[in-house]
């Protein structure tokens, strides 16, 4: 099925409509003041907002400082999806608590959204299940979950309860795309009924689940829409249908009077949903001047590990910049070896800072094939994936020169760039290079002070849109 095919199967809102759900949308976010907590699994979730902070720990003081900021929302980047299962639950537990002793400390309550992948990955239900019972002993009950992956800027849709992952015209069904064949978090379902309960190992059932229809968003049935939710009891999933980021406009309206009625729910969204429920405007992509923001000489530093398809379409694209980057793979090795793989990140940092002295723009790419343990595949593979990552921090990490720009591909190289390599405690997000690839404002405290990072999630843009962006800095 193609995206028109589906588009012409629902109704379009009219200008009145639009108009019209602006605002009340307006109208109910001066109605609230709840501070917008966004858990993010890794950095890529900050691709639709700007003027927002986000923070790479979740101590107690963090969560001071956030509160009583004047920003009405921030993120904390947990890098939960590099963590095994029983990591991520210890530390959606201990945040929980934070949270909610902080809220009750500042007198300031939240709407508490769990960030997670457009395309199903990650510990899901883990992290929401944690999060619930851990907020509920700290005296806050969540009477359901929000499930809403649609992410319109990186092609992810939901249409009567299947979601789709949109590819050139066509609407591929996500447990048919490369994503659900993820080693560590694969899955078969891509009704979200069906994977809810797939993925929860059949504590939840499809038939618990709540639905937000799409035909009621586009008729603006909001009271029935907020009759639906006010229904929703013990923690039950409700799936949002949406097409449109109007269609989450709608839905927030009534999430929003819901809550004044007395109602608490958990998100687990895509990035989109934090945007609608933070008030965060369309923004336009940042210059090239911005995205360099000095008149640095030396070369940029590109760190690619992202292995899915488009990934490796994408570079193959940008190799056509070739004699301006300088490309060098990071061979890991196989069978995997820590020692080498070590000896390997000297051999590369040293060609890398050669080269961004003479100004040249380095691309360090990691080899291709994706190298798996012999545990327990999911797990095994997941522990190889965050030792590569840290061995390309390394590279970051290490550098003795200042590059003009980093650019850092895929969710948990990306992470370990911030943290690790850059050594980002604190970052405003400015805006974003091209759709859904935001950019950081690295804090005081970071390597390079004031300097801007791109993240450019491994999922996301067309195959020439990595080299786009680079083209547009160098």
């Amino acid at each position: 099925m193609t995206y028109q095919e589906i588009n012409n199967l629902i109704p379009q809102y009219t200008e009145a409509q639009r108009l019209q759900i602006d605002f009340l949308y307006c109208e109910e976010l001066r109605k609230h003041s709840e501070k917008v907590v966004v858990l993010d699994d890794d950095p890529t979730g900050t691709q639709t907002v700007h003027g927002v902070y986000v923070y790479t720990s979740w101590e107690k003081e963090t969560f001071d400082e956030a509160f009583v900021s004047k920003n009405n929302m921030f993120y904390i980047l947990t890098n939960s999806r590099s963590f095994t299962k029983q990591r991520t639950i210890q530390v959606h537990k201990e945040i929980a608590k934070t949270l909610a002793d902080t809220s009750a400390e500042k007198n300031q309550p939240f709407i508490l959204v769990s960030r997670g992948d457009s395309t199903l990955r990650g510990h899901y239900p883990l992290e929401t299940e944690a999060l619930i019972s851990s907020l509920l002993k700290n005296g806050i009950h969540m009477d359901g979950e929000i499930f809403c992956p649609f992410f319109q800027d990186g092609g992810r849709y939901t249409y009567n309860c299947v979601h789709y992952v949109r590819q050139g015209e066509q609407m591929i069904p996500a447990a048919e795309t490369e994503f659900a064949k993820d080693t560590s978090f694969g899955y078969h379902s891509s009704d979200l009924r069906e994977y809810i309960e797939e993925k929860s190992g059949g504590r939840r059932r499809a038939s618990d689940c709540f639905v937000v229809e799409l035909q009621d968003l586009r008729a603006l049935k909001i009271s029935k829409v907020t009759s639906i939710l006010d229904q929703v009891v013990q923690g039950a999933p409700v799936i949002v249908n949406a097409m449109d980021k109007e269609d989450l406009k709608v839905f927030a309206i009534a999430f929003l009077r819901s809550m004044s009625h007395g109602k608490k729910f958990i998100c687990r969204s895509a990035a989109s949903l934090p945007q609608v429920l933070g008030g965060v405007s369309a923004h336009e992509f940042l210059s090239k001047e911005q995205l360099r923001m000095d008149d640095n000489q030396a070369g940029g530093l590109i760190i690619i590990g992202s292995h899915v398809n488009k990934t490796n379409r994408q570079l193959n694209e940008l190799k056509s910049l070739t004699g301006k980057v300088k490309f060098l793979e990071f061979k890991v090795p196989d069978p995997f070896s820590r020692e080498q793989l070590q000896k390997e990140k000297n051999r590369v940092l040293k060609i890398a800072e050669e080269q961004i002295k003479k100004g040249v723009t380095v691309a360090v790419f990691t080899s291709r094939k994706v190298i798996t343990g012999s545990k327990e595949v999911s797990e095994s593979s997941l522990e190889i994936s965050v030792e590569i990552s840290d061995a390309l921090t390394g590279i970051v990490r290490d550098l003795t020169i200042e590059p003009s720009f980093i650019l850092a591909k895929g969710g948990i190289t990306s992470s370990d760039v911030a943290t690790k390599g850059l050594q980002i405690q604190k970052a405003y997000v400015l805006g974003q290079a091209a759709a859904g690839v935001p950019i950081w404002r690295q804090g005081e405290e970071a390597r390079f002070p004031g300097k801007p990072y791109i993240i450019f999630p491994g999922n996301v843009g067309s195959d020439s849109t990595l080299r786009e962006v680079v083209e547009r800095i160098i």
